[in-house]
């Protein structure tokens, strides 16, 4: 009989730790930088011992990658936040309304500034937040469909993770001419995300009566 084993959650004392690991990568990266993150930095930072560090991370790109994780976390709970649809016009309030909510995580989180927008040139990173995209493009579509009747979308291109995607262009974008996100260059992103979901949903979609 073969078993299926169920990964433990780390124990308090030891999410504890990680979370002040993760917070101290976090201070450097939105201080300093990708470039400024080493397993001796943050283990300085956090006030612990390097092995301290390396006992939960066993390199920098794990750390970064929990960093990446925990972002995307951020954002599938603004796609899964109570919405007041009644005040929604069509499905494009919908689309800003969620937009915006991105963007206010980007604002208040350097760190998600640096590792999903700026040039740091780790494939790794890059991968994995294609790879988060997928799944926030698909909460997104399933978002979009409770409310609205969607028409049928291509089955070979993931609409909403590609428009996000291009969004975020626009955002780093910004991040590179001014070292962070403009409001003219927000309104720019957010005018993207729309045009590119209007290539597939037509100006006027009927409600779900059951949303």
């Amino acid at each position: 009989m073969t078993r299926t084993v169920t990964p433990r959650k780390p124990r308090a004392r030891s999410q504890a730790r990680i979370d002040t690991i993760l917070d101290a990568a976090r201070v450097l990266l939105a201080s300093e930088g990708v470039g400024s993150l080493s397993i001796y930095s943050v283990a300085d930072r956090a006030g612990i011992p390097p092995s301290s560090v390396y006992h939960f991370f066993a390199s920098v790109q794990a750390l970064l990658e929990a960093l990446t994780a925990d972002v995307h976390a951020a954002f599938r709970a603004c796609l899964q936040a109570p919405i007041d649809i009644a005040r929604m016009r069509d499905w494009r309030d919908l689309s800003r309304l969620v937009e915006q909510r991105m963007l206010d995580i980007y604002e208040e989180d350097a760190a998600a500034r640096q590792l999903i927008l700026a040039q740091h040139g780790l494939s790794e990173v890059t991968q994995a937040d294609r790879q988060h995209d997928l799944e926030l493009g698909k909460l997104m579509h399933q978002l979009f469909d409770r409310h609205f009747e969607l028409p049928r979308l291509p089955d070979e291109v993931d609409v909403f993770a590609l428009a996000m995607e291009l969004g975020d262009r626009v955002y780093a974008r910004s991040m590179q001419l001014h070292g962070h996100i403009t409001p003219r260059m927000a309104e720019e992103g957010m005018r993207v995300f729309d045009a590119y979901l209007g290539l597939y949903l037509p100006p006027f979609l009927a409600r779900r009566a059951t949303a």
